[in-house]
């Protein structure tokens, strides 16, 4: 029989036998391969892996009414199957569907939601403090992989667990993966313990002898606890955990159900924090997953559930992500000064590659982006030229570093902005609309939006020739756009746009970024219209370009501005502030990214939805040059440039 259409909720897992819930487990892992090989769209390998403990989790505690509090969500499909929603998982990261995360309006099982790590303890210790308050005696359940758990997030909140006695249960799934394979001195320590399980044997057998003893006096428990605490640091150096407060439980096998489930019976029992240590395998039960964990984190395209091979489909062209680590690659030959630095994403960002060619000069420090921000402003300090590659979303978690530790003291430290703009399906915690708005009201800071391949070339060129402070630029996800690449880039000429279309002076859309190529097939539809309008490609969103700017729009007197990015804030806003302080009056349409979060979908239907797209231009050009537009006292200009 199949169990999941059954299943309504945890409630229907409590009276299965173990026989039964690990038929429930092959069918949950049947389930998400067949829906991530069919939409081509997934996180897989984290969600294989955790099957068994999301069984166990939902057999030994009560959702909703225990609160069980993941981190990220990349490991929850599991959790969305047995939690009522078997039904519309077709949908998965579908355009009006479900999320690849978690949300809270979509179950009441979902009791918090984040796209980045490391969030999952702090917001664990506030529902068990607010319990206390309110005098509940329900638990309180945060999982945690270990690739979160160096996050410095994670670790302010287990110091701050630690000395809180609060009843907290902690489970870290450790399967030596975030993104990447971890890295660091945590990760290590990790390891040790995963083939070291004689400690916990070792100290429930010395409990048992020391319970047993009758009427011994406090200087022999003194001395029973020093032997005690000198075998445990014998075997297991440090035990970090229980010096930080938590009782630590394990490692056990985290495919064993029955394993998991006595570890989680066992934590309920105890008082205060408790870390139960979970270890599992990234992709678990499908072959192709368990051989390549890295590249199975998020699927790029449908494949062929059997063998875990991509379907064929149009040849893609190169990615930006290998246009700027080739172009990277190309400038540390020249230069040896130049260092790449990354947070757990080495391959997300291409600092691999990077990494395979100069190993000593490439620095992955885990998930820690304040961390790899501010150690790169101290290589920065010491004369070399670290380029800092991070997901824009990602880069959001480091903004006092870039603040504090790099603009206040003008390093010319370097900023890649991966996954820039809108992202598709990972949806509204991935979204990239913020870097503008977060970047440009810096001092000191440079930012950059290259339209194309051969300019985000360029692009890196002039970050790196710049010497006076940090510069960041940003580009998109998926296939670049423009040829032929540049054999060697040269920088370009700092703070100058540069004007693409001059067919006349009705109007002058300005764009930033990969909304030049749109703008572009606006103004040729335009055209045909017999509207005739000037397209400039800003280039730089700090500094702006002021003499261009003001002589275009004073030349065709109507602005549409346009960005792959938060209107508020953002490029729009900069140019509205340029033309304000010039005594320029001129009606300006700002196009870009409404005042609200993002939700997941096909990265061109997301834009056609905010008039990001030819037609969507082409139409605040109509609007803004309609006699009877929203704003016309703004028609009188003042044509002083």
């Amino acid at each position: 029989m199949k169990w999941l259409p059954e299943i309504r909720g945890p409630e229907d897992l409590q009276a299965l036998s173990t026989d039964a819930l690990r038929e429930v487990a092959a069918e949950i892992r049947q389930t998400i391969v067949e829906t991530v090989a069919r939409t081509g769209s997934g996180h897989l390998g984290a969600s294989l892996g955790a099957v068994e403990l999301t069984l166990a989790l939902h057999t030994i505690f009560h959702s909703p009414q225990d609160r069980i509090v993941w981190d990220v969500g990349h490991q929850t499909y599991g959790h969305k199957l047995v939690t009522g929603r078997y039904a519309q998982f077709p949908t998965l990261r579908q355009p009006g569907g479900l999320s690849g995360f978690l949300k809270r309006r979509e179950s009441i099982h979902d009791q918090w939601e984040a796209g980045h790590g490391g969030t999952s303890l702090s917001a664990a210790l506030g529902m068990a403090r607010a319990r206390d308050l309110r005098g509940e005696t329900h638990d309180v359940v945060a999982v945690i992989g270990d690739g979160s758990l160096i996050a410095g997030m994670a670790l302010e909140a287990l110091n701050d667990i630690g000395q809180s006695r609060t009843r907290l249960i902690v489970v870290l799934n450790d399967n030596a993966m975030s993104i990447s394979r971890n890295v660091g001195a945590l990760s290590t320590y990790l390891a040790r313990l995963r083939t070291g399980p004689a400690y916990l044997r070792l100290r429930e057998d010395l409990h048992w002898i020391i319970e047993r003893v009758p009427l011994i006096g406090k200087a022999m428990v003194r001395t029973v606890e020093r032997v005690k605490e000198g075998l445990k640091q014998m075997v297991v150096p440090g035990m970090l955990f229980e010096e930080l407060g938590l009782t630590y439980l394990g490692p056990v096998d985290g495919h064993n159900l029955a394993a998991v489930q006595d570890i989680l019976r066992h934590a309920r029992q105890l008082s205060g924090p408790v870390l139960c240590h979970v270890v599992t395998v990234k992709g678990k039960g499908y072959a192709p997953t368990e051989a390549r964990p890295e590249a199975s984190h998020a699927w790029s395209g449908p494949f062929d559930p059997k063998t875990g091979v991509l379907l064929p489909r149009r040849s893609a062209g190169t990615a930006y992500t290998r246009v700027f680590s080739d172009a990277l690659i190309a400038a540390a030959v020249r230069d040896e000064r130049i260092v790449g630095i990354t947070a757990a994403m080495g391959s997300g960002t291409g600092i691999d590659r990077f990494a395979e060619r100069f190993p000593n000069r490439a620095f992955d420090v885990g998930m820690a982006e304040q961390h790899a921000v501010t150690m790169a402003a101290g290589l920065a300090a010491s004369g070399l030229r670290p380029v800092v590659a991070i997901y824009s979303t990602f880069l959001q978690r480091a903004f006092d570093q870039i603040v504090h530790d790099v603009a206040h003291q003008a390093l010319p430290v370097v900023f890649a902005l991966d996954r820039a703009g809108v992202v598709g399906e990972d949806g509204a915690t991935h979204q990239g609309v913020f870097d503008l708005a977060y970047l440009r009201h810096i001092p000191a800071m440079g930012v950059l939006a290259p339209r194309d391949a051969p300019h985000l070339q360029r692009a890196l060129a002039t970050a790196l020739a710049r010497g006076d402070g940090p510069t960041a630029f940003r580009y998109p996800r998926g296939e670049a756009t423009g040829a032929p690449l540049l054999a060697e880039a040269e920088p370009l000429p700092w703070g100058r746009g540069e004007v693409l279309v001059e067919h006349g002076r009705d109007c002058l859309v300005l764009a930033v970024g990969p909304m030049c190529e749109s703008a572009v097939r606006a103004a040729a539809q335009l055209a045909g219209e017999g509207v005739h309008v000037t397209v400039a490609d800003a280039i730089f969103v700090k500094p702006l370009d002021r003499d261009l700017i003001v002589a275009l729009a004073h030349a065709c007197g109507a602005v549409v501005t346009v960005e792959e990015h938060a209107s508020a804030g953002g490029f729009g806003s900069a140019v509205l502030e340029l033309l304000a302080a010039a005594g320029l009056a001129v009606p300006v349409r700002v196009l870009g990214v409404p005042d609200a979060f993002v939700d997941h979908g096909r990265r061109d239907d997301v834009l056609a939805g905010f008039g990001l797209d030819a037609a969507g231009i082409a139409g605040a050009v109509r609007h803004v040059l309609s006699p009877g537009r929203a704003g016309a006292a703004w028609a009188v200009r003042d044509r002083r440039p």
